[in-house]
């Protein structure tokens, strides 16, 4: 008795697991299951439309490099497991997705499902895509249709080993981290707010990169519903800073206008785009309109402080060493100084307040407050070449990789961590020779692509 009793619960166990996994692999349905859009019925109108949403969600980017054809893939992204390659996403039907229906385009951008069934990788921001407009995802599926030159270029296989290069296990990591649906105006929130909340939470995904990730490597949220979103985390090597009104290391001295000059110029009087950041300058946000910008300006100024709010807003002091001494002359006995004074302060300023907006202060810099990923990054390898209304920057920090060593490197970076009122925590040499190994020079190349 005991026996049946227990097959029938083991037999009962399986089924449930059988149909949990068969609701799990299952195609996702998409809106567009139905609808037949013909290429021919697209209007010009859309398909500039299409291009507008292509840049708000900087497709090319991603799936593009600088001595590539546009969205024709071959883009390495670190993850925490191997490199994966961004896909060749023409309308090419070899290669690309010239074979896909609307549905198909869909189920890939909204729900991370390729037109044979294979889960695509959460580098491909897909969680945050799922607040597209249905409107938004047509037009966008037009202009890649229609605009873009097919390109019968091969993608690039992902250096992920196996076991870790299965797909199934993505069904289970979408089901838990991927929900929801477009984007739904909030009520208590005006037309603008809603609009800047649409753009930052979905095509703009900035939470891919400013959401501090779980033990799954998922964003920890995905709207301003939780304190974590936005709240800055560490990505390849760079450190995205908070866009909520953090006291100390968010953007709480910027106003709105601070944010709409940072996204359409490149630079405001408090930083400048370097990094993982130049890219997405110079292929989307300076493309947005002013309106919309404003919005997202709105929306980002609306936020409160999120859960990495640490200290008190930064206030300039004389220059201190890091003991809090005040430092008499350029000769002072913190090591950093001097180095400073000889590499850093003809740009920067010997009282670290630079020559905005062209030149960035250190003074009360986020990137000196927190993690010190991106000081480490941008002093070894510089930034990369930002193009702001068709014209290349003029004013570039050069990498200082060759000309400072390790313990100079952190030296400098300590001093400028400590010093104006600046509350960063101090660096060690063995940080700077563990990025030193993994990251390159940026490139002083223009890296802003045509989409067309």
């Amino acid at each position: 008795m005991k026996l049946k009793r227990l097959s029938l619960i083991l037999a009962c166990l399986v089924c449930v697991i059988v149909i949990l996994a068969t609701w799990l692999m299952r195609t996702p349905a998409s809106t567009f299951d139905n609808d037949r859009l013909g290429q021919s019925a697209v209007s010009t109108e859309m398909i500039r439309k299409g291009e507008y949403v292509a840049r708000l969600s900087d497709c090319v980017a991603c799936h593009s490099t600088p001595d590539s054809a546009p969205f024709s893939g071959g883009l390495a992204m670190a993850t925490p497991v191997g490199k994966i390659y961004t896909t060749n996403i023409t309308p090419d039907k070899s290669i690309g997705i010239g074979n896909y229906t609307l549905a198909d385009f869909d189920r890939a951008v909204r729900h991370g499902v390729a037109r044979d069934g294979h889960r695509l990788y959460p580098a491909m921001p897909f969680p945050s895509y799922q607040k597209l407009s249905d409107d938004d995802v047509a037009a966008l599926y037009a202009f890649m249709m229609q605009d873009v030159k097919p390109v019968s270029r091969q993608n690039t296989a992902s250096e992920i080993p196996w076991p870790l290069n299965m797909r199934w296990p993505l069904a289970l990591w979408s089901a838990a981290f991927s929900h929801g649906g477009p984007y739904k105006d909030k009520q208590d929130q005006d037309a603008s707010w809603n609009r800047g909340a649409y753009l930052v939470e979905g095509p703009g995904h900035c939470g891919s990169c400013h959401t501090p990730r779980g033990l799954a490597f998922n964003e920890k949220a995905l709207d301003a519903s939780s304190p974590d979103y936005l709240a800055g985390a560490l990505l390849d090597g760079w450190y995205a800073p908070s866009l909520r009104n953090d006291a100390n290391t968010g953007i709480s001295r910027w106003s709105e206008e601070d944010v709409v000059t940072f996204l359409k110029q490149g630079r405001n009087q408090h930083a400048v785009v370097f990094g993982s950041m130049a890219d997405a300058f110079n292929n989307s946000t300076q493309f947005m309109s002013n309106e919309d910008l404003r919005a997202i300006a709105h929306y980002l100024k609306a936020l409160p402080p999120g859960s990495k709010n640490t200290g008190s807003s930064w206030q300039y002091e004389e220059t201190t060493a890091s003991s809090g001494v005040p430092v008499k002359s350029d000769k002072d006995s913190h090591p950093g100084n001097q180095i400073y004074m000889a590499r850093c302060s003809s740009c920067h300023g010997a009282d670290g307040r630079g020559q905005a907006p062209w030149i960035p202060p250190l003074a009360g810099a986020t990137s000196m407050q927190v993690d010190s990923s991106s000081s480490i990054n941008v002093v070894l390898n510089g930034s990369a070449r930002i193009v702001a209304e068709g014209v290349p920057d003029a004013y570039r920090m050069p990498p200082y990789r060759k000309q400072l060593s390790d313990e100079q490197t952190a030296d400098v970076l300590n001093y400028i961590r400590t010093s104006w009122g600046n509350k960063g925590e101090l660096i060690d040499s063995k940080a700077v020779g563990e990025m030193r190994e993994k990251t390159d020079p940026a490139s002083s190349n223009v890296t802003i692509l045509q989409m067309r």
